[in-house]
């Protein structure tokens, strides 16, 4: 799907976005990157979110970090962050337009940046995990979770055409990124990959 139909799609579920069985399943995906996420960074006190959606993620983790003193959201889709920014009440949540590709923050500014579930909407996944590596500190994690296939053959036709949508090819982008030690956790049909930034 091109970028802009993308974020439409997205700017159109926004207000509902938690709600119903396919909320309550995104909730279930977000809640258990949310635990690994604590157990890579326990002590994280700059938390990026990429593709933040509606906040939930972040509203989490505000809840069981109390000394972190900065968590960032970003998102493309504009209604995505005006659900998140009228749904947070903890001050230290922050939510901005922006993308994976081209993340409005400093080198070195996080210790932990999460993406739930948005990596294969990334227009170039590789950029976007340059990105990433880009504004974590040295030793700092990223969880990274999405639909990841077995077999190369589902990741050649259609809007997965040229994604990094199987475990090889993942692990392969986030290593050449500059982040290192990949582990893979399973989850349903969800791969969540946690690493390390090197510099």
């Amino acid at each position: 799907m091109p970028h802009d139909r993308d974020v439409k799609a997205f700017n159109d579920r926004a207000p509902g976005y938690e709600s119903g069985w396919l909320g309550q399943l995104h909730r279930d995906i977000a809640n258990r990157a949310v635990n690994l996420a604590l157990a890579a960074a326990p002590d994280a006190r700059r938390v990026l979110d990429v593709g933040s959606g509606t906040g939930y993620v972040l509203r989490q983790l505000a809840g069981r970090l109390p000394t972190a003193t900065e968590l960032t959201g970003v998102d493309p889709a504009p209604e995505m962050i005006r659900v998140a920014r009228e749904a947070a009440t903890d001050a230290r949540l922050r939510f901005v337009e922006g993308t994976a590709e081209d993340l409005p923050a400093p080198d070195g500014a996080f210790d932990l940046v999460i993406s739930t579930t948005s990596f294969d909407h990334w227009a170039d996944q590789a950029a976007g995990l340059a990105e990433c590596a880009r504004v974590l500190v040295s030793g700092g994690h990223l969880v990274l979770t999405d639909q990841f296939s077995v077999l190369l053959w589902p990741t050649l036709v259609g809007s997965r055409r040229g994604k990094a949508r199987t475990r090889g090819r993942a692990t392969g982008l986030i290593t050449s990124a500059g982040l290192r030690s990949p582990q893979w956790h399973r989850l349903y049909a969800v791969i969540i990959q946690t690493a390390t930034a090197t510099k």
